[in-house]
């Protein structure tokens, strides 16, 4: 017979082990908590304790466990979203721009190209908290946050100056309000893991849902093209509200309906299932891409000295540049094993291989692109899109050597750590300069509508559509006037005007009597001697 407190020693420690194996499981340590069994039944083969839970795991190994989707919470946010999305992107709420100088407005951006990002986040987080954490003051301040911004967007756009900058912002608002709305939605995902390889597996998903929602969005598209054809051909033509419906209504629901499908609510993202049904196709249709990208590149390097001023005079090769250098970044993270165990030995060393190959190329377009868009700013000028995209040059090119340099130091026996630790870090870095830009933009591009009030209407127009510097010339004059603090400065000669960095290009002719209406300024130099009448 065993003894009363022996059997209630064992209890208690049955039951701090149950505790810890759920806690395990629901934080994605689960593999490091059988290993640490397997560690100690090793040593006490004896200990009827380890020895239940060694067979334990070894039997749940065989089972096939499959994930329950929480349809019931999936599908009405996913019509909810679908029908938020379908009223946003009606014409009505397209986003407008008003000159403050005559009251006359323009259209720049479909009010859904901003919001739908922030929108779909917060019934992404409304999925993963009902149907798991339970966290609702996590995701209402999340979602309060997404909704700050968002005003924040829609408020300070107008007084950016000028038109083509506000324009810029907006564009630019789309990509970075849909970075902060993914990481607002990994905010909640990580509230039980925090850790490296809970945040890179947490980009791992997002990039699953994001392929995922891409192969739908495909299938819905076809559908949608041959039922508007077999409309067509009967001499229907279905009302824009129907149209719409199909577009945007059926986007916002393929978005959560994607989530739900790749991931699990109710654990970490290091807890989730990564090498089965759509996880393992993803991955594996990355790794096919990883030495397809290498061999691009390594011909388009091959190629550089012969274009080489290309991207430097080419605005359209420096946008795919950046593009490439994005798609880069996506590549890394798909192609990377979550877990070291989903590949064998050998397996591992060649992707590894490709991994660091992929990164040193993809770091020597990138300085060659940084190189680029630096001199182009240097002889034009400081824009948003310019700004940004030097910034995000920068971040990529530190990610990438951040990779390069965890690997050397950590060699092939810590190299998925590593890697790991980089691109996990680099999304935070993404978040921040996505923050910075969408506050920073509206302040640093601030115009002064007070300073050109009082000229006349033609000049205030070309204020209003072109960036400094401003300069003018009447057609019956030679002379050039630069518009600065509301009054022309004359431009004494040509060393002068070529002096301060000026461009033939970027002189504007405007009527005579309208020059002459503007009020003299010092002229350059400043011991240039009386302007002459225009």
């Amino acid at each position: 017979m065993f003894n009363r407190d022996v059997l209630q020693s064992a209890g208690y420690q049955a039951e701090q082990m149950e505790r810890a194996y759920q806690e395990a499981v629901q934080a994605g340590k689960g593999d490091a908590f059988v290993a640490d069994i397997e560690s100690r039944y090793s040593g006490e083969p004896g200990n009827l304790l380890y020895a239940a839970w060694h067979y334990r795991l070894a039997h749940a190994a065989t089972e096939v466990k499959k994930r329950v989707i929480a349809w019931g919470w999936a599908i009405p946010l996913a019509l909810l979203n679908g029908l938020i999305l379908w009223v946003l992107s009606d014409q009505r709420f397209n986003l407008q721009t008003t000159n403050p100088l005559n009251g006359q407005t323009q259209e720049l951006l479909p009010g859904i190209a901003l919001f739908a990002a922030p929108i779909s986040a917060a019934l992404i987080l409304l999925f993963l908290t009902g149907a798991g954490s339970g966290r609702w003051a996590r995701a209402v301040a999340v979602t309060l946050g997404l909704g700050g911004l968002s005003a924040y967007v829609l408020l300070l756009h107008p007084m950016i100056w000028p038109r083509p900058f506000e324009a810029q912002y907006l564009s630019l608002m789309v990509l970075h309000l849909a970075i902060i709305a993914v990481a607002g939605v990994g905010v909640v995902a990580l509230t039980r893991g925090r850790d490296a390889e809970n945040r890179f597996a947490f980009l791992v998903k997002a990039l699953e849902a994001f392929v995922v929602a891409g192969l739908f969005a495909i299938a819905g598209g076809l559908f949608t093209g041959i039922t508007f054809g077999l409309f067509g051909a009967l001499g229907i033509n279905p009302p824009d509200a129907v149209v719409r419906l199909f577009i945007a209504g059926g986007a916002g629901l393929i978005v959560v309906l994607a989530v739900a499908l790749v991931y699990d609510p109710t654990v970490a993202p290091a807890g989730q299932s990564f090498d089965e049904g759509l996880s393992k196709l993803v991955a594996l249709l990355m790794r096919l891409l990883l030495p397809l990208a290498v061999l691009v590149l390594v011909v388009y390097l091959g190629f550089i000295p012969f274009n080489f001023r290309e991207p430097f005079q080419n605005r359209d090769v420096l946008v795919i540049f950046n593009v490439m250098l994005f798609a880069v970044m996506a590549l890394l993270v798909g192609a990377t094993p979550v877990r070291g165990d989903e590949l064998e030995a050998r397996t591992q060393t060649w992707l590894r291989r490709g991994v660091i190959a992929l990164a040193v190329l993809a770091t020597l377009v990138g300085v060659y692109a940084l190189a680029a868009i630096v001199y182009r700013t240097g002889i034009d000028r400081l824009t948003p899109n310019r700004l940004t995209f030097i910034g995000w040059n920068v971040i990529n090119i530190g990610i990438l050597t951040w990779l390069l340099i965890g690997q050397v130091r950590a060699g092939r026996a810590k190299w998925l750590p590593a890697i790991h630790a980089a691109l996990a870090g680099g999304a935070v870095v993404y978040v921040i300069w996505a923050l910075i830009t969408l506050l920073a933009i509206p302040w640093l591009f601030r115009g002064d509508v007070g300073q050109v009030a009082n000229l006349p209407a033609s000049i205030q127009n070309l204020v209003y559509e072109q960036p400094a510097p401003i300069l003018l010339k009447c057609s019956t004059s030679p002379h050039v006037y630069l518009l600065e603090d509301g009054a022309k400065r004359w431009v004494k000669d040509i060393p002068t005007f070529e002096a301060q960095g000026f461009r033939w290009y970027d002189v504007r002719t405007v009527m005579c009597a309208d020059l002459r209406a503007v009020p003299d300024g010092p002229p350059i130099p400043p011991d240039a001697g009386p302007p002459p009448a225009p």
